[in-house]
């Protein structure tokens, strides 16, 4: 792209009118996602300030407040603001006092880069915190997180229009979708499933699918809806494959084409082909 020309703005992307660099004289259409930044205020106090994309932001302020331990349920946020700014965006969540107070003695400022996840932390504790382990023994059909997989392609919106964001994608049993969020950022995505699902009644044979890798973060904030499949089409990490295991989870990577590989538990899957055993958690 050697020239650009703003031409018209959603609420989540930008139409621009571009040159090509093999035919400077024909101007061509093109849409970049948005990216903003987004304050989440608690109480009037600012916590968090998050590059995103400016759609589904109630959800994203309620699934960034239960994965980061600020509340218990959505009974501690009394309301959400979303408010524009000349500069970006700000969500105001009220939450209860006894949750402001604890928020208040744990508090940290942080600027985060796109869906940086754990930009800012200030200690090691809170990094690496192991989500309480619930018992669930539901199997899944290999058939259909192969079904899954090609409905989560073709409903990505934001991603066909601009080719820059991500998407998670909540599936039942049967590979159906229930519920997609798309963000630039992958963390994000997640937190704004979790926001959208947390009040949802969701089945212990339901799955969550994401379009990047697997990151430890992604399986620690999947434990919160206490779900035992996270299917990437990326690979995972090693931290969060020894996570997966720890908590029962089955971690599918490399998903795409067809085919996908099984990292830990594999048990779990009916009629599939055992290629990678599970790794032994670490000290």
């Amino acid at each position: 792209m050697t020239k650009e020309k703003l031409i018209q703005t959603s609420h989540y992307c930008q139409e621009v009118s571009i040159q090509k660099n093999n035919n400077l004289q024909e101007t061509i259409k093109e849409v970049l996602a948005e990216e903003v930044p987004i304050a989440i205020v608690y109480n009037g106090i600012s916590h968090v300030v998050m590059m995103a994309s400016p759609c589904d932001l109630e959800d994203f302020a309620r699934g960034f407040s239960i994965t980061e331990g600020i509340i218990k349920s959505l009974a501690d946020i009394y309301s959400i603001e979303v408010l524009k700014k000349d500069n970006g965006i700000e969500i105001n969540v009220e939450i209860s006092a006894e949750k402001f107070i604890h928020l208040k003695e744990i508090r940290r400022n942080l600027t985060g880069r796109t869906g940086c996840g754990l930009c800012g932390a200030e200690s090691l504790n809170q990094v690496l915190k192991i989500p309480e382990n619930k018992k669930n023994e539901t199997k899944f059909s290999s058939k259909s997180i192969l079904k899954a997989l090609k409905n989560f392609s073709e409903q990505q919106k934001i991603q066909k229009e601009t080719g820059a964001t991500h998407a998670c994608g909540l599936f039942d049993s049967e590979g159906n979708l229930i519920i997609l969020k798309e963000d630039v950022g992958r963390h994000n995505a997640l937190d704004k499933l979790i926001g959208a699902s947390i009040n949802s009644q969701i089945l212990n044979d339901y799955f969550v699918i994401t379009s990047s890798r697997a990151s430890y973060e992604m399986v620690q904030k999947l434990a919160y809806l206490n779900l035992k499949l996270l299917v990437a089409i990326s690979a995972p990490t090693a931290l969060a494959a020894r996570l997966a295991n720890q908590l029962e989870m089955t971690l599918v990577g490399f998903a795409r084409n067809n085919r996908y590989n099984c990292y830990t538990h594999p048990a779990r899957i009916i009629g599939y082909c055992l290629l990678y055993t599970s790794p032994s958690p670490r000290d």
